[in-house]
């Protein structure tokens, strides 16, 4: 069983592997020397805020990519839930299917009881350290520039 952590920028990210909407499988290590990432937890597909979120991750998609950064969508919904979310929006990043929630518990982000996690956000640079953690839904010109901004 794992355990919840609360964990703090600077320090290095919990490696996970999950299976993805729209195929795959993706580790956070496959990305190490080569791109940050941005982790979005968030609570449920295809609700309000979620579907805000992930909408405007869509729309900035090529933003991101220009900043070598790849962006993850995850929650506890399974793969399938996922593929009906990112099909109604049209959305061009990853969901990852977090089902169960192993992964939310190791980054502090699970809600016991309810099986979601809350609203969280983890920028992980291209070395594997948490350079930024936000709770709640920042502006993606908030995240661009401080991707920039970083060594």
């Amino acid at each position: 069983m794992v355990t919840q952590v609360e964990l703090k920028v600077d320090q290095e990210a919990p490696g996970f592997k999950l299976s993805a909407y729209p195929s795959g499988e993706y580790s956070l290590a496959q990305f190490k020397g080569k791109k940050n990432v941005i982790l979005a937890f968030y609570p449920k597909d295809d609700t309000p805020g979620c579907t805000a979120e992930n909408c405007a991750f869509r729309d900035d998609s090529s933003k991101f990519e220009a900043a070598d950064t790849q962006v993850f969508g995850i929650s506890c919904d399974d793969v399938k839930s996922h593929e009906t979310f990112s099909a109604k929006f049209s959305l061009k990043h990853p969901l990852l299917a977090d089902v169960g929630g192993i992964v939310a518990k190791q980054y502090g982000t699970y809600q016991e009881g309810k099986n979601y996690s809350s609203r969280k956000l983890f920028l992980i640079d291209k070395n594997g350290m948490i350079r930024k953690i936000v709770d709640g839904m920042p502006s993606n010109s908030e995240l661009l520039d401080f991707v920039k901004n970083l060594k």
